[in-house]
Order: structure tokens, then sequence, then C-alpha cells
């Protein structure tokens, strides 16, 4: 008994039904039009054939049209909101940005057609059942003298059935649109959730968006970290220096000068991407490369400025020129944080060969172990890995005769850029 009366007091149920006469409510002009076009047709109407009848068979004739208007009309949104805020449904995010594809029109449109099939049929029992019960309810005090139903009722006793009659057919309906409602219920996610490509091209944007944001990671900690290395560094050593070799403090000053004002360009650029990356997210826009079109700005062309701020001891073999832009200016961040860890953990002289052949870019940085030790597995080699492994190459980082080694083999195939 209490499984049947359920539906009686759940919340869920006349959100249900809220739902259902929504979608008779947007079923409504269909079937103004069908009766407009009956009309204007003339269609037989012979005798005893009852409006009752009818009306249904213009809404079965209409639905076609409700079908075509959801495969071409933008009614996703709509019917999103109503599955989700009155049906209770938890219908999957549909991936941001791009067209419309067929398949999600064919299932838009079939939920579009069902939930206003089924929503007309109950809002028009609503309609007529309601009002009918509560003439049952009142048939025992003043009875049917007319005869709605072909049939006069007298007030009193003999009609003390209607009541209980207009309590069993409330009943019945509003059993009959819970199951209707858990009938949308059961098709929400199925026709308007993504689908599996829609997960897919989801899980693919997420994986491109944290490719992004590793990268920009991977910039400012090679950026930044590198100045910051080197002005304390050279800072250090100008106010050694500073009134015994003036000209070697106005050296290392004017190194400090050079590394932050290239820390900052690169500060900007890569807030600039930041700036883009976001802008791209709120307009659901999935084009594009990860860095918004605008690659990194430092590439081997800057390696004197950077061995010069470092203070390394510097042997190229080759043309650095002629390299891809994306071997270039990946090698260059490789080399920054390899001579940014050197001169934090390590000790002087830092040597620097870089060798360009017909087999690739020869990278290797090498220094004295110092007091503390070489650079361990932290967030800086593990983004030198990241940037040799997206190019293909090789790097091997190890200690070896009193020394640290980093050994670097790029292939110069694969430009993307």
């Amino acid at each position: 008994m209490r499984r049947v009366l359920a539906p009686l007091t759940s919340v869920t149920t006349y959100l249900r039904w809220t739902c259902l006469i929504l979608g008779g409510a947007l079923a409504t002009p269909y079937v103004m039009a069908g009766s407009v076009v009956d009309g204007l047709l003339r269609l037989p109407d012979p005798e005893g054939y009852p409006l009752l009848v009818r009306d249904p068979v213009v809404f079965t004739a209409m639905l076609p049209v409700i079908a075509l208007t959801g495969l071409f009309l933008p009614v996703r949104g709509l019917e999103l909101t109503a599955a989700r805020g009155l049906l209770g449904v938890e219908v999957g995010p549909v991936p941001p940005g791009g067209k419309r594809t067929w398949a999600e029109r064919r299932r838009t449109s079939a939920w579009f057609t069902l939930h206003l099939g089924i929503g007309a049929v109950v809002a028009g029992a609503t309609l007529a059942l309601i009002p009918f019960v509560l003439w049952l309810c009142l048939l025992p005090l003043f009875g049917d003298p007319a005869g709605m139903l072909g049939v006069t009722f007298e007030a009193g006793w003999t009609s003390a059935w209607g009541p209980p009659a207009g309590v069993v057919t409330l009943v019945l309906l509003i059993h009959v649109v819970a199951g209707a409602g858990a009938l949308l219920e059961r098709f929400a996610p199925a026709l308007l959730g993504p689908s599996p490509a829609d997960r897919l091209a989801a899980l693919q944007e997420r994986a491109r968006r944290l490719a992004a944001r590793n990268r920009l990671a991977r910039e400012l900690h090679d950026s930044v970290g590198h100045a910051l290395s080197v002005v304390t560094v050279q800072a250090g050593a100008a106010g050694r220096v500073l009134g015994s070799d003036p000209e070697m403090a106005r050296a290392a000053l004017t190194a400090i000068e050079e590394t932050t004002r290239a820390a900052l360009e690169d500060l900007d650029h890569v807030l600039g991407v930041l700036r883009e990356e976001t802008d791209r997210e709120g307009a659901g826009d999935k084009d594009g490369d990860e860095d918004g079109g605008r690659g990194p700005v430092r590439t081997l062309a800057d390696l004197p400025e950077l061995i010069r701020a470092t203070g390394a001891a510097a042997e190229v073999t080759g043309d650095l020129g002629g390299l891809p832009a994306l071997v270039s200016r990946e090698a260059y961040r490789i080399l920054q944080e390899a001579l940014t860890n050197a001169i934090r953990h390590g000790a002087r002289p830092v040597r620097l060969v870089a060798a360009v052949g017909d087999d690739g870019l020869s990278l290797d940085v090498r220094n004295p172990i110092g007091e503390r030790p070489g650079p361990g597995g932290g967030r800086g080699l593990a983004g030198m890995r990241e940037r040799v492994a997206l190019l293909g190459g090789r790097i091997e980082a190890r200690a070896a005769g009193g020394e640290w080694l980093v050994t670097v083999r790029l292939p110069l195939h694969g430009d993307r850029t």
C-alpha cells in the first residue's frame, strides 16, 4: 500500500508532471497548425466522427513535423534544462564549441518528439480529468440534471459513488504521470547526453588543455627559475669584487640586467598564452595550437646571451640557425635548465658543447659537483625529459668522475610549428 501511495506524496512526481505539461504546451502550436490545415482542406467529417477522436488523429499527423523541427531547430538547450531541472536527470555535459552532428540532431529530434508526444497526451488527460474528478466529487451535492454523460443523476445517496470514483480516477492519473515521467527520465541520458564520440572529444580536449598548462608550467620554471639563479650568482659575484675589480662587477650587473629583461619578456609571453587559453575556453573554441599561435620567444639564436649570462665556456659546432623551429626552441629551454642547475647546484667551470650533425643535435653540459649535490629528480630534470621525449630524442643525466654530466641527443626531423 505504501508503494502504491508513494507517487501521491512524491515531489518528484509533480516535477515530472510539470515537465510533461511543458511538453504539452510546446505541442500546442503544432496541434493548432494541424487543426488549421484540417479546416482548410475540409477533410470529410462523417456523422459519428467525434472531436475526441479527430484531434488525436490530427496530432498524430503532426508528429513528423515535430520530429523535423527537433532535427533543425536548436531545441537541445531547452530540453536539457527541462530534463535536469524537472526530471532530475544527470545528463553529462556536451563538449563546447563545434558544429552539430547529424547523430546529435537525430537523438535530439527523437527526444523532442517523445517529450511533446507524451506531454501532449498527459496534458490533455490532465485538462480533461481534473474537471471530471471535481464533477464526480460534487455529484452527491448537486446531482447532474443536465445529463453530461447521457444519464441524469440525482443529488443524494444515490450519487454517493461519485467521490470515491473521482479519487480513484485522480490516483490513476497520478500513477500514469509518474510512469510517463519515469519513461522520459530513462531515455533522457541516452538522447540528450553526450554520445561516446562526444565523451571522447571531451577527453581529448581535456588532455589538450592539461598539455598546454604543463607547457606553461615548464616555461615559467625554465625561464623565471633560470633568471633567479643567474641573478643570485651574478649578484654574489658582483658584491665580492665590487671594491677590487669594478669592471668585473659591472659585467656581472650587466648580465643581471640582460637576464631579468629576458625573464620579463618570457613571463609576458607565458601570461599572454595563459590569457589566450582562458579566452578560448570561455568561447568554447577548441581550435588553435597550445601556444595560441605564438611560439616561445627564445631559440638557440639566443644562445650567446644565455652563455654570457651564465658564464659557461661554450663550444659550438655547426649551424644552429638552420635547425627546425621546434627543435631550436625546445633545445634552448633544455640548455637553459641544464645551465641553471649547473650554477645552482654545482661548481665552476661550466662547459657546454653543442654540435649539429647529419644525425641530429648533440648537447653536452658538464660541471664539477659542488658542495651541494647535483640535480636530482626535481621538476627541472623532469621538464627536460618531457621536452626530449616530445622531440623523440634521448637524455642522460648522471654523475661521472666528479662531474655532473647532462647529455642530450635530438633528431632534426618533425618540425611541428
